[in-house]
């Protein structure tokens, strides 16, 4: 073994480590790698910077373009309509509409902004409906995530392996490559949780408010007493906090200091609270005379609405705090009232407090600043919100370029790179969506850790430290055939995505099933769709993949749920595609 490989496995296994760990945002840890290898010398500038000119990475980018043009004219609004007029029949029903339009939808537009449309209209089914959203929630991701995998463009981790192929001079997939295999995962995946899944969700009171906002679960805000509080200069346990308003004081700041919180505790004017209450009572205390809502502004509450807003992952948000972002000055007419976490509540101070991806921030805004949120991509607001009609005069233009671009795919007349540039091009031309809008369209974050983790491949491929996994892979399993190499590749790779990087994981093996392929003499068609599809499988863990992310804070979820439910359902797609892999794409 060569010092060049060892340097390479040390350098994976670090950013292995940073991936699971999250001590790094993944688009930074893949950048690391990226560094690492070219300071190393074990790739050239040349090689380590060419993932930004992959075929991969600019076909996702596009995509990401392409998909917001769609968004944009308001079309999708259709099919909340028809869920809400679906959830009103039965759970059943319920389930079955939420997985199939969120598995259809995702089969071609990105999967996490399919979850992004639908999150807030199954919140709003399950309150018409009085199904809790924890009922609901785990089978929208699920569905999104299997319907993925039934063409190219469904994730970017089908464009990312098809990508590392053409690399290493193999044919990449072509549109619908991978359809009959994904039909096969979400209809199972269907039946699963109609079946089975169901009664292993939890059935677990809402935290998240809906547009009349009774029934909420518990905030975090701070408050000021003034002197005409009646609350002032009386023992906690008799104040008119505790006694009428009923709520949990938590902390009490006086002169920038904290003071012991006991029932025998005097309030003193200018004193800090930190409360953990309801919305009603967020409302109730906001009337109060002689109480000021810390992270209050001076919009007067007749012009404005409380509504719930959720941080997505990829949000600019992650790892700020709102002093940082300076949320008041971004968003006029706007604040932030209260905070909640995924599990725990923080003490410090709300302003100081940093966000996380799946945080929910309860805001107060007027309808002009809400309609502004609404385009922010770094909000997701949950709350009802009267949606835009869509725009019938760009509507059709923009789902013809749309389909143009995947049907000269599909019919191999033009690579889906050139189709979807120029697409963006055309929708660029028509006016369907500006310049700044299609760059910020695409998350560069995506970008950069695709770019980052084709390095990965290059430098396994180049040492020859693809070779020396694929020949320890093929001497455990080989005598047992391709198969079960296969197999073992399958349950690799969703048990690692489980925990990393999906995209990460497929970059990292699909080369060393390339090589495998190749020792044994076979097609690495086959290796190559089960890494595929295991990649985008991930049920196991919330953070698995962004979906399980974005509905891990609204449906009151816990870290076991996803293993509860996720687990037999990987076990059964592990099982499925031992069993179909080899069937529809022969060795």
């Amino acid at each position: 073994m060569t010092i060049e490989i060892i340097l390479t496995f040390i350098i994976i296994a670090l950013a292995v480590l940073c991936f699971v760990k999250e001590w790094f945002t993944v688009d930074t840890v893949s950048a690391g790698v990226m560094l690492a290898f070219i300071i190393t010398g074990i790739l050239t500038p040349e090689e380590g910077f060419a993932g930004f000119n992959n075929n991969a990475t600019l076909t996702v980018a596009a995509m990401f373009v392409i998909s917001a043009a769609i968004f944009k004219t308001g079309i999708l609004n259709n099919f909340t309509k028809l869920l809400l007029l679906l959830g009103k029949s039965s759970y059943l029903l319920t389930l079955l509409s939420v997985m199939v339009f969120s598995g259809v939808l995702s089969a071609f537009i990105n999967d996490t902004s399919v979850v992004a449309l639908l999150l807030p209209v199954v919140i709003q089914v399950c309150h018409q409906t009085k199904i809790s959203p924890s009922k609901l929630l785990i089978p929208l991701s699920f569905g999104a995530l299997m319907g993925g995998t039934c063409t190219l463009i469904g994730t970017s981790t089908n464009i990312l392996v098809s990508g590392i192929a053409e690399r290493n001079g193999l044919e990449g997939f072509s549109m619908f490559l991978m359809t009959p295999a994904g039909i096969w995962f979400l209809g199972i995946g269907i039946v699963y949780m109609v079946v089975i899944g169901q009664f292993l969700l939890p059935d677990r009171k809402s935290v998240t408010p809906f547009d009349d906002f009774t029934d909420i679960g518990n905030y975090l805000t701070e408050i000021i007493l003034l002197p005409e509080a009646k609350s002032a200069g009386k023992a906690l346990g008799q104040s008119r906090l505790v006694r009428e308003f009923e709520v949990e004081i938590l902390r009490i700041t006086r002169n920038e200091e904290n003071v012991p919180v006991s029932a025998f505790t005097l309030f003193q004017p200018g004193d800090v609270v930190k409360v953990k209450c309801n919305i009603e009572k967020l409302k109730k205390l906001e009337k109060a005379e002689g109480i000021l809502i810390k992270a209050d502004t001076k919009t007067s509450i007749d012009e404005s609405k409380l509504f719930e807003a959720m941080i997505p992952p990829g949000s600019g948000f992650v790892g700020k705090t709102l002093a940082q972002i300076n949320f008041r000055n971004k968003y006029q007419g706007a604040a932030v009232l209260a905070i909640r976490h995924r599990d725990d509540i923080v003490y410090d101070k709300l302003a100081h407090s940093p966000i996380q991806a799946g945080d929910v921030l309860l805001v107060r805004a007027d309808t002009k600043t809400i309609n502004q949120l609404k385009s922010s991509d770094d909000l997701l607001i949950l709350s009802k919100v009267e949606q835009e009609k869509p725009n019938l005069k760009i509507t059709l233009p923009v789902l013809l370029i749309a389909l143009s671009v995947i049907v000269l795919s599909a019919l191999q007349i033009m690579p889906l790179v050139l189709s979807a540039a120029i697409g963006v091009i055309l929708l660029i031309g028509i006016k369907a969506i500006t310049p700044e809008e299609a760059y910020k369209a695409i998350d560069w974050k995506v970008i950069f850790m695709l770019a980052g983790v084709l390095s990965m491949g290059t430098a396994l491929q180049k040492t020859g430290a693809s070779v020396v996994i694929s020949q320890n892979v093929v001497g455990v399993f080989g005598q047992f055939g391709p198969r079960a190499i296969l197999s073992a590749y399958f349950l690799l790779t969703f048990l690692m995505t489980n925990f990393m990087s999906n995209n990460a994981t497929a970059a990292l093996l699909a080369p060393v099933a390339i090589q495998t392929a190749l020792n044994l003499h076979v097609s690495p068609i086959p290796f190559l769709m089960a890494i595929t599809f295991a990649a985008s499988l991930s049920f196991m863990t919330p953070i698995g993949y962004q979906t399980n992310v974005m509905i891990y804070t609204p449906g009151n979820y816990r870290f076991n749920d996803y293993l509860k439910v996720g687990t037999p359902l990987n076990i059964i797609m592990w099982i499925l595609a031992s069993i179909i892999i080899p069937v529809l794409y022969p060795f």
